[in-house]
């Protein structure tokens, strides 16, 4: 049966149900209510009442007193209704495996959960009072409560509800349950990430990283495996929390790059998989999993077709001597050529920057590409160059300077067939680093960065190839797998932009 719940002082209740000719106060249950003392309340509950027009009056008196504009609607001390209030928001997405997790448990324990459409990169400076790393999911409870990171949020949602099965019977199996879900967040996940992101072009495509990638999943799952091998579920012989926790960070591995034969190598994996992903539970949040036939494959860009000729114009007629005096008398003075750029006048090099920055793009940068630079590079023809942000001190998020950088780089279109490069924001919000290295045409790196009016805002340091330091430096600024280290302290790489 439905409950109305009326939080009121008793005084009022009798004197409104007396106004709406209720006879019989007591056919409602009066429960005396502990929250607000010294004050006298009562809760009325619509029990089993003697006549039904009773439940009719209690919901008449409420309507009433709503509508009545003396009554308080403090919700701390005289709100005439208490209202289910939504449990909270959810910010997130529901394709997104550490969202998906967290709306299952919800289902599961029957809160009222609003999800709040939220994707990465998150440019809303908003979003970051609520989580400092801009990172998804976060939840924000209705009482005004915030909480980030997905394992806790997942053991906080579950445990609202206090006869839960999804945490174990025992300490023994809550701590194992942890360990599960600890062991998709910070090994399974991250390396089906690094393994299937370059290849649908989310990340920069690096052969062997996707195939240290690749081999580090495949000794992952194998733990999986062969615990799955003599246990139906992870923990217990009932699905928990750590089912769907782990299916949920695993199934980015089937949407991509699980196909049939991996499936077929690990039959005790894929069975737990599809039995998690048919229960009731998940399939009220996700209909049906996607499961490939075929892993995805890198696909290098295409080249763009370069721009045909126009046709020539046909040779016009020879014109008299005095239509020609005309016609010139006429015509409007001509428009001042527009000013050569700096680097227009140096030789043809050997070395085609259009032909290297191909290269760069489709094809493995380490195992490839740079190979290829250096025996192609002609230090009489080219100069190399480090270059720093002067101001890191002032950077704030991560995602504002790699914008930093890309300003940067639109500004520097004047320059494009003159040079080549990438800049990295390394390290977190708040505390983070723009380094990255250009190849330039000639010997000086001014007459191609000072077309961007911003360039003072860098400092230029030439690099020198026979220096292995330096040729290191390069390498590692063009292929974004090693983080740096300024005064030892190390910072990862967090983005990347490439000037081609």
């Amino acid at each position: 049966m439905a409950r109305v719940v009326l939080t009121l002082p008793v005084g009022q209740v009798t004197e409104k149900l007396s106004q709406i000719g209720c006879r019989s106060p007591p056919a409602a249950r009066a429960v005396p209510s502990a929250d607000w003392l010294p004050t006298h309340q009562l809760r009325f509950l619509p029990p089993i009442f003697e006549k039904k027009e009773s439940y009719h009056h209690i919901c008449q008196l409420a309507l009433q007193l709503l509508a009545d504009s003396t009554t308080s609607f403090d919700r701390h001390r005289d709100s005439p209704i208490q209202p289910i209030m939504s449990f909270g928001k959810l910010y997130g997405y529901k394709e997104n495996g550490r969202s998906t997790v967290l709306l299952a448990v919800a289902k599961e324990n029957n809160l009222d959960i609003e999800l709040v459409e939220t994707k990465p990169p998150v440019q809303d400076l908003e979003y970051f009072k609520l989580n400092p790393l801009g990172r998804i999911p976060t939840f924000v409870g209705a009482n005004g409560y915030i909480l980030t990171e997905t394992m806790a949020i997942a053991v906080y949602f579950t445990s609202q509800n206090e006869k839960t099965t999804l945490l174990g019977k025992t300490k023994q199996d809550y701590a194992s349950i942890l360990r599960w879900m600890s062991f998709a967040n910070t090994e399974l996940l991250p390396n089906i990430a690094n393994w299937f992101r370059p290849l649908v072009g989310l990340d920069p495509f690096n052969k062997k990283n996707v195939d240290d990638a690749r081999e580090a999943t495949l000794k992952t799952v194998v733990v999986l495996e062969q615990h799955l091998l003599v246990h139906t579920y992870l923990v217990g012989e009932r699905p928990t929390l750590a089912d769907l926790f782990v299916t949920s960070l695993i199934s980015r591995g089937f949407q991509f790059v699980f196909d049939k034969k991996f499936r077929e190598e690990h039959p005790n994996t894929t069975r737990w998989f599809e039995t998690i992903t048919n229960q009731p539970t998940w399939k009220a949040v996700v209909d049906k999993p996607i499961m490939i036939d075929e892993a995805v494959k890198y696909t290098p860009p295409k080249k763009e077709p370069k721009p045909a000729k126009p046709a020539p114009a046909p040779a016009a007629k020879p014109q008299t001597k005095e239509k020609k005096e005309e016609e010139e008398e006429e015509e409007a003075a001509p428009a001042p050529k527009a000013a050569k750029h700096p680097l227009e006048n140096l030789p043809k090099p050997t070395l085609i920057l259009d032909d290297w920055k191909r290269k760069y793009s489709n094809a493995d940068t380490r195992g490839e590409a740079l190979p290829w630079f250096w025996e192609h590079y002609k230090p009489d023809e080219y100069s190399l160059w480090r270059v720093d942000y002067k101001y890191n001190e002032e950077l704030t998020m991560t995602f504002m300077s790699a914008n930093l950088i890309g300003g940067f780089f639109n500004r520097l279109e004047a320059s494009r067939k003159y040079l080549f490069g990438a800049a990295s924001v390394y390290g977190t919000s708040n505390d983070s680093i723009i380094r990255g290295a250009f190849v330039v045409r000639g010997d000086d790196a001014l007459p191609a960065f000072d077309v961007a009016p911003d360039y003072e805002s860098y400092e230029f340091t030439k690099l020198d190839p026979a220096k292995p330091e330096h040729k290191e430096f390069l390498e590692d600024q063009w292929s974004w797998d090693k983080p740096i280290e300024v005064d030892g302290k190390t910072y990862e790489w967090a983005d990347g932009k490439v000037f081609k």
